[in-house]
């Protein structure tokens, strides 16, 4: 009996990896149809089909905790596709599993088909958008922190060899060994090609284990042409101790792995009807052979009761991949179950942070205050919510942010090092799963190749949600808070590089991205509550770090779009505009032009308004945008002035940093007094530009 028994635990094993090599045969199948009748007939086939194997194991082989029913739900394991190319395959997988309907792998790449090319969350299940190589694992390394926050789960990713020539990829596999991540595992496609030479990559990684253990990794390197390594190796890293290091799992491959033309070993391709109907009809023989394959496995079975018992397992794992087996007659069959759709819309998420007003920080009008430590004192605060998370970038003492939240918790007052854009996506997947995210860096150093993709996971997860039939709801969009330290004049003498005089409008470029211009402590204090509301999205938050005055009253309350009059006069006859610590030269500005009789009104306006632009700009006053910066303000006013007729140009000076032509440039380092000076931005230069 003990030998049966082994024999029939090998024959149940045998039986479900065949049972895979089915599954993985629909999975091509589906796959070749979306290029054959993608709108440009085009899919990146190569790397989409060395990618099947490994996702296949990972979502049929019994390894990952899913919902597929509600994908939102907290507390399952998470996979990213870091190397989105491979999307094709995974749409094939999620179609197959029932996130959305088979019909959405037709006509893809299209205008209207949710189904692009790079994964994002408009597609149900999906998390992030991926596509910008070397973010995937930032963010999967992110949701393997998040983890530990609460309801513990497991992190998978799939990068590719390709992909890891990718800089911000280290980043995150050298955070991932030093916290230990034990919940992270990342698969290496390493199918030895890219765009650019599909059959080697452009220099060799033949040493790839050897740098992932020296971060401290536990590596696995296993032949992924068949399901049997990957498999154990999973298995090993689901069901085996965990040894207090991430795992890697080095899938060594081709591209095109499983394709049985070579032209599935391009990187991208261009279907002809011709070869994808070739490509379908082999692979459709294929699928029958292993089919029959099964069928021998079956009749190994040594007596009747012992076959009675594999066909019951057999049915009963095929059932969970989707399958439809049966046994009659020594003859065995295996169909594609019924594909439906299993997705239903994510419950809403309330997103508005719960926390001790009275605690916060009384500013007292008659000090100043720097920055940072109203962030520490009131984050000391927020944090008691645990739904808020802050990230640094070997920047804290200059953030207060992880000294805030770290005095709450720890665990979600995290350094990333000098690491920006692994700090960047380790917050998006923080927000992705609920979370109220701070990261923080100097205003130059924010990386906008991830801003930008972070950017677009926002607006598809917006688009989730407004979709009739989307797979998001209300409160599943992205709350970041990108906090921007020393920008203007505030990085001072360190130089150049370190000058955020330019970053406001090259940010501006991002769409969805809020970008406000904090001057006094206590407008500050009032951003943060009006971010802890929650729902405010991508928030660029510039903050001085010099001390400064209190401007506002203890009850003030921030409103994202509307300027600020901090000083108005009855028959003025001059307005300065301005934002950071541009307001307090502005008021010097305005008590020097008061002592020669002339009345000014000084507006801050730490986030542009239109409305009161427009009012001013039809007021007669002479009007002055004095900033800091290469004229943030300035360009919106001119888009608000632009068609408007009967304006005199003449009534508006603006005083920023472009040079003589209206060029941008970049800064020397000089103390502030210096700085205002030279570039003619001190209350006296603004006062004598007025009269």
């Amino acid at each position: 009996m003990a030998y049966q028994s082994v024999v029939f635990e090998r024959l149940t094993e045998r039986a479900f990896l065949k049972l895979l090599e089915v599954k993985d045969s629909d999975i091509r199948l589906l796959t070749v149809f979306q290029g054959k009748t993608a709108v440009d007939k085009g899919i990146h086939i190569g790397g989409a089909f060395s990618a099947v194997i490994p996702l296949t194991a990972l979502y049929y082989g019994g390894i990952m905790n899913y919902d597929v029913a509600q994908p939102a739900r907290e507390g399952q394991d998470l996979f990213v596709l870091s190397k989105g190319h491979a999307v094709a395959a995974l749409a094939s997988v999620y179609a197959d599993l029932g996130f959305f309907p088979e019909s959405y792998l037709e006509k893809s790449r299209g205008h209207d088909s949710i189904l692009n090319g790079h994964p994002g969350p408009i597609l149900p299940g999906l998390h992030t958008a991926t596509g910008p190589l070397g973010q995937g694992i930032c963010v999967a390394e992110g949701f393997a922190l998040a983890a530990r926050c609460g309801r513990g789960f497991d992190v998978f990713t799939l990068t590719g060899d390709g992909e890891l020539q990718e800089g911000v990829a280290w980043e995150a596999v050298m955070y991932a060994g030093a916290k230990r991540l034990s919940n992270l595992c990342v698969m290496i496609d390493k199918n030895e090609g890219q765009l650019d030479n599909p059959k080697n990559l452009l220099y060799p990684l033949d040493r790839i284990d050897e740098a992932f253990e020296s971060f401290g990794w536990d590596v696995h390197s296993v032949d992924s042409s068949g399901y049997e390594p990957v498999l154990d190796a999973l298995r090993e890293f689901k069901y085996g101790p965990r040894g207090g290091q991430p795992v890697v799992i080095i899938c060594n491959s081709r591209k095109g792995c499983g394709g049985l033309s070579n032209f599935m070993g391009g990187h991208k391709v261009d279907f002809t009807e011709a070869v994808a109907d070739q490509e379908i009809e082999q692979q459709t023989k294929l699928r029958a052979v292993r089919v029959a394959e099964l069928g021998d496995i079956i009749a190994c079975a040594e007596n009747a009761e012992e076959r009675e018992a594999l066909v019951a397992y057999t049915a009963a794992s095929a059932k969970q991949m989707g399958l439809v087996f049966s046994c009659e007659n020594g003859k065995v069959s295996v169909g594609a179950a019924k594909r439906t759709v299993k997705t239903r819309r994510a419950s809403p998420r309330d997103k508005k942070l719960v926390y001790p007003v009275e605690k916060l920080p009384a500013l007292d009008s008659s000090k100043k205050y720097k920055a940072d430590e109203i962030i520490t004192t009131a984050m000391k605060v927020f944090a008691l919510d645990t739904k808020l998370v802050s990230i640094d970038s070997d920047l804290a003492k200059v953030s207060g942010l992880e000294a805030g939240v770290a005095f709450v918790d720890s665990r979600r007052g995290l350094n990333a090092g000098i690491a920006e854009a692994n700090m960047m996506c380790m917050g998006e997947s923080f927000a992705a799963l609920g979370y109220n995210a701070w990261v923080s860096t100097f205003a130059p150093f924010f990386d906008w190749k991830v801003l930008r993709r972070i950017a677009v996971s926002y607006q598809e997860r917006m688009e989730a949600i407004g979709a009739k039939d989307g797979w998001l709801a209300e409160g599943h969009g992205l709350d970041i808070t990108f906090l921007s330290l020393a920008p203007n004049f505030e990085t001072t003498t360190n130089g150049a590089t370190h000058m955020g005089n330019d970053d406001s409008l090259v940010y501006d470029g991002v769409a969805h991205l809020k970008i406000i211009d904090a001057s006094c402590p206590q407008q500050v204090l009032s951003i943060m509550k009006w971010i802890m509301e929650g729902n405010r999205g991508l928030v660029y938050l510039r903050v001085l770090r010099a001390g400064a005055p209190v401007l506002y009253p203890q009850d003030f309350r921030f409103e994202f779009g509307k300027g600020y009059y901090v000083s108005k006069s009855e028959g003025a006859t001059a307005c300065i505009i301005s934002s950071g610590r541009g307001v307090y030269e502005a008021l010097g500005a305005a008590k020097l032009l008061e002592a020669k009789g002339i009345k000014a009104d000084v507006v801050d306006m730490p986030s542009y308004d239109a409305a009161l632009a427009e009012e001013l700009c039809g007021s007669g006053k002479k009007i002055v945008i004095a900033e800091q910066n290469n004229g943030y303000l300035w360009s919106h006013i001119r888009k608000t002035l632009f068609g408007k007729k009967g304006l005199d140009a003449a009534t508006f000076i603006p005083i920023n940093l472009l040079d003589a032509q209206g060029n941008p440039r970049f800064l020397h380092s000089a103390t502030y007094d210096e700085l205002v000076e030279h570039n003619g931005l001190s209350a006296r230069h603004i006062a004598d530009r007025i009269g």
